[in-house]
């Protein structure tokens, strides 16, 4: 049985084996992104902490696009799912990050859960079949093929990263602090 924390993450497990513990560790991110997104309205998640151009709602779709490419793109080679496979990212690179100022706080966090579900998915389809060796089939393009675990290692920085941001803009916009 997974415990929970306060807010109402899943503590990653203490005695777990390798892949539980940086799936422990990626979902607890997950759920620290949505505890500091959680109640905002639109506004809320449009709210800047200048200098930066970094929102909640940014955050969200561009972690979902994250979601998408990592656990989809790379790791099954997998065309980019929708609203991506659309975006000319060669002239909008940041285009996550931009259009989420368009889209409402219910179609930002819809976007973001189907797309972590996808990835849990994913992520449980290669564990029976392959484990965290398991190399992605999209190489990069110097031709190095990361494994599962190395894109874990990776989805858990992207997350922590971009909860440091949250931790900043969430208090900006309510005074609401903690982890």
């Amino acid at each position: 049985m997974t415990s929970v924390d306060e807010q109402g993450r899943p503590e990653p497990p203490i005695d777990g084996d390798e892949a539980a513990t940086l799936l422990g560790f990626l979902d607890y991110h997950r759920a620290t992104l949505a505890w500091k997104c959680a109640g905002l309205d639109a506004a809320g998640l449009r709210a800047t902490l200048p200098p930066s151009k970094l929102t909640l709602g940014g955050m969200l779709k561009h972690l979902a696009y994250v979601e998408d490419h990592w656990f989809s793109r790379v790791l099954f080679d997998h065309p980019r799912s929708a609203p991506f496979d659309t975006v000319d990212w060669a002239a909008n690179p940041d285009w996550d990050w931009d259009s989420a100022a368009d889209d409402t706080p219910e179609e930002l966090f819809a976007l973001w859960e189907e797309t972590v579900e996808r990835s849990r998915a994913g992520v449980a389809k290669v564990l029976e079949s392959g484990g965290l060796a398991h190399p992605v089939r999209r190489p990069w393009p110097d031709g190095g093929t990361p494994s599962l675990r190395w894109v874990l290692c990776h989805m858990v920085e992207e997350y922590a990263r971009h909860n440091g941001h949250a931790d900043l803009i969430r208090q900006s916009v309510d005074g609401s602090t903690g982890e």
